[in-house]
């Protein structure tokens, strides 16, 4: 379950995707320098320990190609993280945050590898208003086509390198590849493969994700 607080960012989490996107060699090679984007919506993940924040964002260019943000946002800096590190933000309720590349936390390898190995949807969210949680209702739905009760292999390190458009996370006995482009054709994650019916290509798992009626798109795989 994640909770979003009524609560003012400085800066917005839009102030913050776009000084920190033209920094980052797979988007601007897509949308150059000065990034013009709507934003489409968000999908979250649970910390189980309830420390991180994980929100992955989609955004679409002025061409129609979409782009796939993974953040993960922390009270305290992550060790070793700092070349991943996209900014910080003062959260009214929180305090300061420290939001990082998500493909560098291994809290959100971990999550997503759970998520796509043993098939699970993405955490509900709800909205606290005046210590009343309300649910809020999903613009994108993703899921992972794996199988309950699958084991998940603990993750406690992700070491991420990224070629092209895909960004492969090395975390211990799994590797995971994360589409920041998922409709791209240098796409190594399958992101130009659409999920029919729920089905993984070519016999690995993935997490699909789908907004406004779209069908599918793969976003995530097991590398």
């Amino acid at each position: 379950m994640a909770i979003i607080y009524d609560a003012v960012l400085n800066p917005t989490k839009q102030e913050l995707l776009s000084a920190w996107l033209p920094q980052q060699p797979w988007f601007s090679a897509a949308a150059g320098t000065a990034p013009d984007f709507e934003y489409l919506g968000a999908y979250r993940f649970d910390d189980p320990a309830g420390a991180v924040g994980m929100e992955s964002h989609l955004l679409k260019l002025d061409d129609g190609r979409i782009v796939h943000v993974p953040l993960t946002y922390r009270g305290a800096p992550l060790p070793g993280a700092d070349s991943s590190l996209a900014g910080t933000m003062e959260h009214s309720v929180l305090g300061q945050r420290w939001i990082y590349d998500a493909t560098a936390d291994p809290v959100f390898a971990a999550a997503l590898a759970a998520t796509i190995l043993e098939g699970r949807p993405q955490a509900e969210v709800f909205r606290d208003v005046d210590g009343t949680l309300e649910p809020i209702p999903a613009v994108v739905t993703v899921r992972g086509t794996g199988t309950p009760g699958t084991q998940v292999p603990e993750i406690t390190t992700a070491m991420p390198a990224t070629a092209g458009s895909v960004t492969t996370i090395s975390a211990g006995e799994v590797a995971l590849a994360v589409d920041h482009l998922p409709a791209a054709a240098d796409s190594a994650a399958g992101g130009n493969r659409l999920a029919s019916s729920g089905n993984s290509p070519a016999g690995t798992h993935t997490l699909t994700g789908s907004w406004n009626g779209q069908p599918p798109l793969v976003l995530a795989s097991l590398a």
